[in-house]
């Protein structure tokens, strides 16, 4: 979460927005992302000319040479008509450059920009907000994932179909609880702003660096390791842009309903992350059939994970956010799902985490579940861990607290021999698949924690009432005084 300082100048941004007449939160979110793209993509160029001069050999270029007075870094100091007629130029303008910034009117960016409107109404307003933006400090890569989280904090619909936006931190602990390697094909089936994908892209970057000195993988970085789908036209605009500015060439990113007959994608990845929306709205008579056979029901968060195990192949992975929900439900659908991952594939792992992870948006109670598609089975024990902390309060507020439980469970997973021998009352442990069958395949942790109770010893009824009563005696002794003092 942004505070402080930072905060309080994206709030002046948005009320520049607001007071210029744009008072739709999600075109302000919208606008918003276009200028920070366009100060991403000069900030980018001047990263590759860094590089190119250091290593003596041409720098990549977005911008040539005719393009020089579109970079933020030329024009954020010019009078405000001219910074408008630049943005405001149909055929060569700062707009029209980062719509058809692909080229390939056939790539997913391209696709989604073609309908893109500049809103900004006056130079005034224009230059304000440039100037604004351009006081951002937006160094730390955290910076812009929260920036983008408290953009759409502001949308008064966020959660309202089931959405909630996932905190980075969390999206970060599931990356390396999952470790994507540079021949993955990673698929996010409710991708909204990229963030997974974003998130994958960094940690590859960080723990591969091969990876861009190998042609091949390269191009498989930049074109088709990430898949991210979602309904909501102005979150896949965001997205794209997103990944282009953490320097994924081509992203798929794509408009589709992932549960309808229509998406025949499967078998076609080794990772999934995701979020998937709870109890969102959905068209029964279009889901899939092959979902229904996996689970009939009209939950999504159920279906969702039916998809997942449909689209991965065998030996693929997967970290998702579940509701509570999901481990316990009593229903038929609840119960034929959990029976699915443990018996016919590998159930790895339930993090329980603590209901104040979405706040302020929600307070739902969740868990994320790691699970490896085999379709012969291979669940032995299931790993589980009672996350306490995230490192934020879990008030509406999510101040940064000490109390952090997410190194210690990246830490745990990475060694999971040492955690055979673990007590049911710790705060992570194996529970056998034969208990967790025997269970009806609950997967709440509450089931299996065990909790030590202190023994206290309290004094007897006879000790307790007389001391009650000598309270009582020099309470109305006290009273008797005051009676004498106020005459």
């Amino acid at each position: 979460m942004i505070t402080g300082e930072l905060r309080n100048k994206v709030d002046k941004i948005w009320e520049i927005f607001w007071t210029g007449g744009i008072t739709n939160p999600l075109s302000v979110i919208e606008q918003f992302t276009y200028l920070l793209f366009i100060k991403g993509l000069d900030e980018r160029q001047n990263e590759f000319e860094a590089n190119a001069s250091l290593l003596g050999i041409p720098a990549e270029k977005i911008f040539d040479d005719e393009q020089q007075d579109l970079r933020w870094s030329n024009f954020k100091q010019r009078p405000a008509e001219q910074i408008f007629r630049l943005f405001t130029d149909p055929e060569k303008g700062v707009f029209s450059f980062i719509k058809n910034l692909h080229g390939d009117k056939d790539s997913a960016f391209s696709r989604y920009m073609a309908d893109a409107i500049f809103m900004i109404p006056t130079p005034g307003m224009l230059e304000k907000i440039v100037t604004q933006i351009d006081a951002l400090d937006m160094g730390d890569r955290d910076a812009k994932g929260d920036l983008y989280e408290y953009l759409l904090s502001k949308v008064s619909t966020s959660g309202t179909n089931g959405q909630f936006r996932t905190p980075r931190h969390i999206i970060r602990m599931m990356v390396a609880l999952t470790a994507p390697e540079p021949k993955d094909v990673i698929v996010d089936p409710a991708a909204g702003t990229a963030g997974f994908l974003v998130a994958a892209g960094e940690y590859l970057q960080e723990h591969h660096d091969s990876l861009f000195t190998k042609k091949e993988l390269k191009e498989h970085y930049n074109t088709a390791m990430f898949n991210g789908y979602d309904m909501d036209s102005t979150m896949l605009r965001i997205g794209a842009m997103n990944m282009m500015l953490h320097g994924v060439g081509q992203p798929n990113i794509a408009y589709r309903d992932s549960l309808s007959e229509s998406n025949k994608d499967r078998e076609c990845c080794t990772l999934v992350l995701a979020n998937p929306p709870f109890k969102g709205s959905l068209d029964y008579d279009s889901v899939s059939p092959d979902l229904l056979k996996v689970t009939k029901t009209k939950k999504t968060e159920l279906l969702f994970i039916a998809l997942m195990l449909g689209m991965l192949k065998t030996g693929g992975r997967c970290a998702t956010i579940v509701p509570d929900g999901v481990l316990f439900g009593s229903s038929k659908a609840h119960k034929e799902l959990r029976k699915e991952i443990v018996e016919n594939h590998n159930l790895k792992a339930v993090i329980s985490m603590p209901s104040g992870v979405f706040k302020p948006y929600a307070g739902v109670s969740t868990a994320v579940i790691l699970f490896e598609k085999t379709g012969i089975g291979g669940t032995e024990k299931v790993w589980f861990y009672d996350m306490q902390a995230d490192g934020f309060s879990l008030d509406d507020k999510r101040r940064k607290i000490d109390a952090d439980d997410i190194p210690d469970i990246i830490k745990r997973w990475q060694d999971l021999g040492a955690e055979e021998g673990r007590k049911r009352t710790e705060q992570s442990f194996f529970v056998p698949k034969e208990e967790i069958v025997a269970g009806g395949y609950d997967l709440s942790i509450n089931r299996y924690k065990e909790i030590e109770y202190e023994e206290v010893a309290y004094d007897a009824p006879a000790v307790i009432l007389e001391r009650i009563e000598s309270l009582e005696k020099e309470i109305l002794e006290g009273v008797r005084e005051l009676r004498g003092m106020v005459g």
